[in-house]
């Protein structure tokens, strides 16, 4: 009986050993591998938001081999279940694997990457689960799986580990550890094969780019969807809406896009995707007469149809088998329903002129949205439906759009891998703003962008706080649905926030630039510290340095999720409610202040007090800012504005500025320009800057150019 037991037992653990193996690599792009576990599933991430390389702009960044030994990344398929293990040095640190809100490292956590409306803890359920990461050793991963996927980063000990822990006597070593040191990635993917992909570096932030590239590039929303934004009340009517972009106008605040809640429709949660009549009796008039006073209209939906809706009986067919707040969830993999939904949202929206959408309640909570037992006729389960179901909204309502060769830029509660294109920003309920920085910066890390937005605040102080980190952010927005605040409604701050605005809009061709950037470079417009040149510590000096006498070097081995970079040459340090003063880690190389040129350090920590209507922001040496007047709209398709360059420090530099008609999607078709500003030294020593003349003189928004040396001569 003993001996029965042992080769079972034997032949158990040989058939696991069979089945763990080495991937099959193949180069599928310059820098990126792809490999084969089991019999990947024919529905998975990818397909789902049907993105495409930007092959042109990867051979760009040059070819990188595999940059993990192909021999430590094992796959088996166990029970119907694929185990996926990746290395892990002993000091490299993983950033990613989610929209997570507290923390920035993932080593050392326990994810269940599942899509869910946030919850408060950073578990792997969220708004974005997206399943990839990046590693300070200079490379990323990506698992292309629609399912619930669990990831122990390095949280998990094997036996036959190549670098196992030491054994400790808890009794008499005070360094015994409930978590001991673990040298692994292992995730579990519940199906019985996924593909994986490994992005190649060299560094941390090139990994990031070929990611984003690999999925399209990032988005370039139209210069609209970078002004300022006003969501009003719920049961707002068209008179109220007129007479709050009236108020806008007559106070000197800027705003570009007015977003109206599930009010616009005659029936919400479920939707009938018809206007009210009674609060918008003519609809078509009502959105002319907000464009052409430069105001575009982007609308609340969810996606679930109410018996009401005219379109109902046509849909219904073409729905789930649960109902979702008693309203048929369209199965957006089948062309008959979107052809329906979207056909609707065309007609009787898009057509007349409506600019964009806010898709609402694709995210969870469990009970929510379906279960994971639900069946959708196109032959998807709940589990993969849930995981993918914003992404499908996203990409499939950009078809509208994309049929009047213009483009649109909204807000969404849900996305997931390869969406990265999509003009979409991530909004949530949750509102703790220290925990909106740190979404922020772990948005860089993934391909997603997420808002900051301002809602109302309990005091003046973090009215001012919060309108400060919304306006260095990738969408300027007040959501008012609720409260009904406005940028005036704390007076004691109100030409704080006015100005802050209109910064937003001076700043416009910078940000236009840097989201260019995102768009065919794939480089991130917010993106955490540990992808900025000069900020990384060398693992093997961390180790060998003194941190009691160097603080720069303690502070960038920890967690840093209160400061960030936005764009090329900034970098962005909030301060928060109640906080006068806070410490600010800049990386290597000098740093200038941005509102006064004023030097402010080198690879050092410093502590700054700004006072209360400022929020810090430094310029690296040689920064190069384009900006342009303030303005209470973004500039019209065609029109021309004056720009002045900002230029901080001593050293030469470079900036590439971009130009398109700001509005249509013709910078697809090539038509669009990089024009290259030039800071160079004289002969004396002194700095003179020049641009490149236009090269494509179609696109062209400026008129006269001027510079401007913050820090002096």
């Amino acid at each position: 009986m003993h001996r029965y037991i042992f080769y079972v037992c034997f032949f158990a653990t040989l058939l696991v050993r069979v089945n763990a193996q080495s991937l099959q690599w193949q180069q599928v792009a310059p820098g990126v591998w792809k490999g084969i576990a089991g019999q990947p599933e024919s529905y998975d991430l990818l397909k789902a938001s049907g993105s495409t390389p930007a092959t042109e702009a990867l051979q760009k960044m040059g070819n990188s081999p595999l940059p993990i030994n192909r021999n430590d990344i094992t796959a088996s398929v166990v029970d119907g279940k694929t185990y996926l293990r990746f290395p892990l040095a002993e000091k490299e640190q993983l950033f990613g694997l989610g929209l997570n809100f507290q923390t920035v490292h993932q080593r050392g956590k326990i994810l269940q990457l599942h899509m869910d409306h946030y919850g408060g803890k950073d578990n792997g359920r969220t708004h974005a689960p997206i399943p990839f990461y990046v590693s300070s050793a200079g490379y990323g991963v990506f698992i292309n799986s629609a399912r619930y996927i669990t990831v122990y980063a390095g949280a998990s000990v094997r036996k036959d580990s190549k670098h196992p822990p030491a054994e400790k006597n808890r009794n008499e070593d005070k360094s015994w550890s409930s978590r001991p040191y673990s040298d692994a990635v292992e995730i579990l993917v519940p199906a019985a094969g996924s593909e994986v992909y490994v992005f190649a570096g060299p560094t941390s932030l090139d990994a990031v780019r070929r990611y984003n590239l690999f999925n399209g590039g990032g988005v370039l929303p139209p210069r609209w969807g970078l002004g300022f934004t006003q969501r009003v009340k719920t049961l707002y009517t068209a008179d109220d809406v007129k007479a709050e972009v009236d108020s806008f106008r007559l106070k000197g605040y800027p705003l570009d896009f007015v977003g109206l809640e599930p009010g616009w429709q005659s029936r919400a949660y479920p939707g009938t995707f018809e206007w009210d009549k009674k609060r918008f009796p003519q609809p078509a008039k009502f959105v002319k007469e907000m464009l052409d006073n430069d105001i575009r209209l982007n609308l609340w939906i969810n996606p679930y149809v109410s018996k009401e809706a005219g379109f109902y009986k046509k849909i219904a067919p073409y729905t789930g088998s649960h109902t979702v707040w008693v309203g048929e969830a369209p199965d957006f993999t089948i062309p008959q329903a979107r052809d329906i939904f979207f056909g609707q949202l065309k007609k009787d929206q898009v057509d007349i002129g409506v600019s964009g959408y806010k898709i609402d309640e694709v995210d969870g909570y469990d009970y929510y949205l379906w279960p994971d037992v639900a069946r959708f006729p196109g032959g998807l389960t709940g589990e993969p439906m849930r995981q993918t179901y914003g992404v499908l909204a996203m990409r499939y309502s950009l078809d509208m759009f994309r049929q009047k060769n213009e483009r649109t830029y909204g807000l969404v509660r849900a996305s997931n891998a390869g969406a990265n294109a999509f003009p979409y920003v991530i909004y949530n309920d949750y509102y703790n703003h220290e925990d909106f920085i740190t979404a922020l910066i772990n948005s860089g890390y993934i391909g997603v962008l997420w808002t900051p937005e301002a809602r109302a605040s309990k005091t003046s102080e973090e009215w001012l706080r919060r309108f400060q980190t919304v306006i260095f952010s990738p969408m300027a927005m007040i959501n008012a649905w609720s409260s009904g605040t406005k940028p005036w409604s704390y007076p004691d701050v109100a030409e704080q926030v006015k100005e802050l605005a209109l910064l937003r809009m001076k700043m416009m061709p910078y940000w236009y630039s840097e989201f260019a950037k995102y768009r065919f470079e794939g480089t991130p417009v917010f993106r955490g510290m540990s992808l900025e040149p000069g900020f990384e510590v060398n693992a093997v000096s961390a180790v060998k340095g003194n941190l009691d006498d160097n603080p720069y070097l303690e502070a960038t081995t920890k967690e840093v999720k209160d400061q960030y970079m936005a764009g090329e040459y900034l970098l962005v340090a909030p301060l928060f409610t109640g906080q006068q003063t806070r410490k600010v880690i800049l990386p290597k190389g000098k740093w200038f202040d941005f509102y006064t040129g004023a030097y402010a350090g080198d690879g050092e920590i410093i502590t700054v007090t700004p006072g209360l209507d400022k929020i810090p922001v430094f310029v690296k040496d040689g920064g190069i800012i384009p900006m342009m007047e303030a303005k209470l709209h973004a500039p019209r398709k065609g029109e021309k504005v004056d720009l002045e360059i900002r230029v901080y420090g001593q050293k030469q530099g470079t900036y590439k500025l971009y130009d398109d008609d700001g509005q249509s999607l013709d910078y697809e078709k090539g038509a669009y320009d990089w024009r290259n500003i030039k800071v160079e030294k004289d002969s004396k020593g002194k700095l003179k800057g020049s641009v490149d003349a236009p090269h494509n003189k179609n696109v062209q928004s400026y008129n006269k150019i001027t510079f401007r040396f913050m820090s002096g001569q």
